[in-house]
């Protein structure tokens, strides 16, 4: 086989072996099937739905206890929330605080990492990383605050939530699995092909 000059000479679309992709510094890639993203994978049947997280759970664990091969299972959200929970306002003196609780954190790290080569007394380095890095750490926490303009006064955690929970197979174990959820009676009301 001649070659052509450069590295992709040997990759032309439409063309007898522009098929094969030149390969890269990770080796030769490989395409999917269709063209239009990745496989994904065996079919799956969707064996049962439930209200809640522990319930799915509860159900895989039932199939691993029976033997099931569960590598061969999911458990996939669906109907996806995402929720902000409130949890206290935030004041300039707040945000002194808690920057204060991050510095000090950071202030022992640099003090235990300076203590771990001082000859004389560490525990003295320790104590002055953590007292320093809680001063700077207040101090960026309050400025910070002051800077935002009072445009975002609370604290919050947000979590995603599932309205429904549904646990799915490959479609060649699907009724050996609604077999064994029988023994449970905990079968799910609508089974779905996915």
């Amino acid at each position: 086989m001649t070659s052509s000059s450069g590295p992709a000479a040997g990759w032309r679309s439409g063309m007898p072996g522009g098929d094969l992709l030149p390969s890269g510094p990770a080796g030769r890639p490989s395409t999917p099937g269709d063209g239009h993203g990745p496989e994904s994978g065996p079919p799956t049947v969707t064996i049962g739905s439930y209200p809640d997280y522990p319930s799915a759970q509860r159900v895989v664990d039932y199939l691993a206890d029976n033997r099931f091969p569960v590598e061969h299972t999911a458990i996939v959200g669906t109907n996806l929330t995402l929720v902000e929970t409130v949890l206290g306002r935030m004041t300039t003196g707040r945000a002194a605080l808690v920057g204060a609780g991050t510095g000090a954190w950071f202030g022992l790290f640099i003090g235990l990492l300076f203590g771990i080569f001082t000859v004389g007394n560490w525990i003295a380095v320790i104590i002055v990383g953590l007292v320093i890095g809680a001063i700077w750490g207040a101090v960026f926490g309050a400025v910070a605050h002051a800077m935002s303009g009072g445009q975002r006064d609370f604290t919050s955690a947000s979590s995603l939530r599932a309205g429904q929970y549904a646990v799915i197979v490959d479609a060649n174990l699907a009724d050996q699995a609604r077999q064994l959820l029988g023994r449970l009676h905990m079968t799910a009301p609508n089974p779905a092909a996915r």
